[in-house]
């Protein structure tokens, strides 16, 4: 019987089930699409290319690790460094000493730039050639002493050079002229130039460190067997151990591909933490749709039971509706899901945050959790919904069917105010944590306050009604229809409620966070950078120097060049990161070419040696860190230093939260090239003819005053919040489809109401005067209830993060709430235009 019940329903009663439909298909393809990235990041991997002829690799390992203890359990901690660790270059002959390796050649890269020669080169040791395989040999010339380079065939040609000729090199070590002494094969991997060891040591920027050993195994070692081994060797005691990882097979592509770590870092955050608050997000508005179709089938039900169906059949019914329904439509949302994740990656690549060569991994386990969560979520919520009315006597079904309970359950009302509280609770839980942590915890607060709201949405529709309702009554007959539904039928507003408090809430947090930070790192940037002149080199960046020639040119008061890295920093049970700045120059003299808003110390006692540090006030009081201390930080690839705070100043956010001397990080960073170079000019100069004199420094560099550095900034924050707001339009939109399909379904429930309406004299312009009221309580109510939690959410979020107050984007205020009004209109205006069409006595007696 319940199978055929189940079969029936859905086939004759298909305006709700379209609505349940759409709500489970929509549901689908968020969840899909965050699993698909996720498990794209757990499995990303590029082929190998330059060592896909060296079985065997050693990198330093590009992860910093913690160990964290919670109780009597110990569990560790990781996150990529924000700059290419390396290992110490005598490893080299250490690993080559082992009895199963042929042999084992050093290799770096660094990036190295010479007027001849319009692309960026890649330099590298001499001793690297060959690590490509037989084919990467030198084909004309000779090896290079000191002062001599080999070029690639290739980049010889289209530079118009040859054997003998002479070059101007700028590296990260310097700048300097060299002979070309041989021609190298051309390189798959682009335009390369091999120096003499010593040489490329120096001009690298890191001496005594290399990226990589490439290792050839002995005729009869495996490759698994030298890897085992050279781990063992690595991994015992010895004044050379570093933290190293060996890789075999396909892993040898994330050794020449750095930033894959990041990257898999980044889609296991999208898809996992994100992915997380989506699924639910998603559960939240199925059950809330099942439930909502479920309980507008209450006069069924009450009818069932009057012609003798039992409780369990009931129930039974419900579970083999959602069955039939939940699986094929979550399946169907699984096609827009992976299109939505393929897109997502796709756009990611562009913008280079994950590299070129990384595909999706689209794969069974991503749909199967989509359509079990779905499926899942849609029974329980049609059992619960049903379980009430299955259990009344069929009498008194009858009669909650035709007036529902005015009432909500204690249960429900009890779990709601414990939710209302735990949002506060973690609200204030994010103000006391910092960056990324604090931001991450938003969505929890939102999803905390929402679910609040659907257990307490009909105390909540009935104190808007009331409230809005008053002055409505002066709006004519329509409007206190309207009052009166509203007030009467809170249960079915607090439906069409919620899921505009879900668009309102998830879009205005996500987006207003966003236009935080923005906002903030905006104004320090505008206010800090004093600076009469920013020079930007094209390609790499400036070489090491450049401040101290910048210095000498006439006009020039003050040049301080500034090479932007990262640092890792212990935030309790996670390891986080912090944008710095490393300056080169006189530190005394920083203040001329930028002003921090210094609260306490002085920058100029970064001078005073390089084992010092000024941290943002924000990062120095979470690291309960005061002037004269030390702070345990780690620089960008990695290593562990204990600097002495010197100054703690304001304005952090947008330019950078820690500020060290160059000579400190010059050496521990992927390319030691300056970003920027600032000037100040000299009392009476010529500013033209000082712009003109700095860029004879290097003439693709673009000299540009302190607005264009902030226009600069402005760019590289948009990057940065494409993510955030890419989210916010996931989740934004899904709740707002959410939004329309609830309304559609709500409206044409009310067919027999209307219906009831026209016979008693009220006119069609009439009743859709009565539903555009009520679609402007429910926008109303929902914007402001969205808006509130929104706020509450922000204020101790953005403090934190920020510290300052929420800043809500003027483009933000105005779509957001116009959008909603919208919204409601249309989702009203359209299904009532259909209902009013039809015979209000035939439908009467077909409701």
């Amino acid at each position: 019987m319940s199978n055929g019940l189940a079969r029936a329903s859905v086939r004759f009663r298909p305006a709700t089930f379209v609505g349940t439909l759409i709500a489970l298909l929509f549901g689908a393809a968020v969840v899909t699409a965050c699993g698909t990235l996720l498990q794209t990041g757990v499995t990303a991997s590029l082929h190998p290319v330059r060592y896909a002829n060296s079985p065997v690799v050693v990198v330093a390992d590009q992860n910093v690790a913690i160990e964290v203890t919670n109780g009597h359990s110990k569990h560790t901690r990781e996150k990529p460094t924000p700059e290419r660790a390396r290992i110490d270059a005598a490893l080299t002959e250490r690993i080559a000493a082992l009895p199963g390796v042929a042999a084992a050649r050093p290799d770096s890269a660094f990036p190295v730039t010479a007027p001849s020669v319009p692309n960026t080169l890649t330099g590298r040791p001499y001793a690297a050639l060959g690590i490509a395989g037989p084919q990467d040999v030198l084909l004309e010339g000779r090896a290079p002493g000191a002062n001599e380079v080999v070029l690639d065939a290739d980049t010889a040609r289209a530079a118009h050079l040859a054997p003998g000729a002479s070059l101007t090199l700028t590296a990260p070590g310097g700048t300097a002229s060299y002979r070309v002494s041989g021609l190298a094969a051309p390189q798959t991997v682009g335009p390369t130039i091999w120096l003499a060891d010593t040489d490329a040591d120096r001009l690298s920027g890191h001496p005594g460190r290399i990226d990589a050993i490439a290792v050839q195994p002995r005729p009869g070692t495996t490759d698994t067997a030298l890897a085992a081994e050279i781990r063992r060797t690595l991994g015992g005691p010895g004044p050379l151990d570093v933290r190293t990882r060996t890789y075999t097979g396909d892993a040898r592509g994330a050794v020449e591909h750095p930033t894959l770590g990041e990257a898999r870092v980044l889609l296991i955050a999208i898809g996992g933490s994100f992915g997380g608050n989506a699924t639910a997000t998603a559960i939240f508005v199925v059950v809330s749709t099942v439930a909502l179709a479920t309980s507008q089938r209450a006069r069924e039900f009450a009818l069932l039971r009057a012609i003798g169906a039992t409780p369990r059949q009931i129930r039974r019914t419900i579970a083999t509706e959602a069955a039939l329904l939940a699986p094929a439509a979550a399946t169907l949302g699984a096609l827009p899901g992976i299109a939505l994740a393929r897109w997502w990656l796709d756009q990611l690549v562009e913008r280079g945050a994950v590299p070129a060569g990384v595909h999706l991994d689209v794969g069974p386990l991503p749909v199967l959790v989509a359509v079990a969560a779905c499926t899942l979520a849609a029974l329980a919520a049609g059992y619960l919904a049903a379980l009430r009315p299955s259990r009344l006597r069929p009498g008194q079904a009858l009669g909650e069917a035709a007036i529902p309970p005015a009432r909500t359950g204690w249960v429900r009302t009890g779990l709601g105010l414990l939710f209302a509280v735990g949002g506060v609770v973690l609200a204030f839980v994010a103000a006391a944590l910092d960056g990324e942590q604090a931001a991450n915890t938003a969505l929890g607060v939102v999803m905390c306050f929402l679910t609040a709201v659907s257990f307490l949405g009909p105390w909540v529709a009935r104190v808007f009604a009331t409230v809005l309702g008053a002055p409505l009554r002066a709006a004519g007959a329509p409007g206190s229809l309207a009052a009166d539904n509203a007030r009467a039928n809170a249960r079915r507003l607090a439906s069409a409620i919620t899921p505009i408090v879900l668009v309102t809430a998830f879009c205005g947090t996500m987006l207003a966070l966003q236009g935080t930070l923005r906002h903030t790192a905006d104004t320090n940037v505008r206010t800090g950078v004093t600076a009469d002149h920013v020079v930007t080199a094209a390609g790499p960046g400036l070489p090491a120097g450049t401040a101290e020639r910048a210095a000498r040119l006439p006009g020039v008061d003050t040049a301080v060049g500034v090479l932007n890295t990262g640092l890792l920093y212990d935030s309790g049970e996670h390891l986080s990161r912090a944008d710095a700045l490393a300056v080169d120059g006189d530190p005394a003299r920083l203040s001329r070419v930028l002003d921090l808003g210094v609260r306490t110390g002085s920058l100029a006692d970064l001078g005073r040696s390089t084992d010092t540090v000024a941290l943002d006030a924000m990062l120095a009081d979470s690291l309960g860190a005061r002037v004269g201390e030390r702070v345990p930080l780690r620089l960008g690839d990695g290593t562990a230093v204990r600097p002495t705070l010197v100054a703690t100043y304001e304005r952090g956010l947008g330019l950078g939260r820690a500020l060290l001397p160059r000579a400190a990080v010059a050496a521990h960073v992927t390319a030691a090239y300056d970003g920027r170079l600032l000037v100040a000019d000299a009392p009476g100069a010529d500013r033209t003819a000082v712009a003109a004199a700095l860029k004879g420094i290097d003439r693709r560099a673009q000299v540009t005053d302190r607005a264009g550095y902030a226009a600069q900034a402005d760019r590289n924050l948009e990057i940065n919040g494409w993510a955030n707001t890419v989210m916010a339009a996931v989740l934004g939109g899904f709740a707002a489809v959410s939004a329309a399909n609830t309304l559609v379904m709500t409206v044409l429930d009310r067919r027999r109401e209307l219906a009831l309406l026209r016979l008693a004299g009220t006119t069609r312009r009439q009743v859709r005067g009565m539903l555009r009221w009520e679609a402007l309580i429910v926008a109303a109510s929902g914007l402001a209830l969205g808006a509130a939690i929104a706020w509450v959410t922000l204020l101790p979020v953005a403090r934190g993060i920020a510290g300052t107050g929420p800043y809500v984007p003027p483009l933000l205020a105005g779509a957001l709430p116009a959008g909603a009004v919208l919204l409601c209109l249309a989702a009203t205006a359209l299904p009532v235009r259909a209902l009013l069409r039809g015979n209000p006595v035939t439908a009467v007696g077909g409701a």
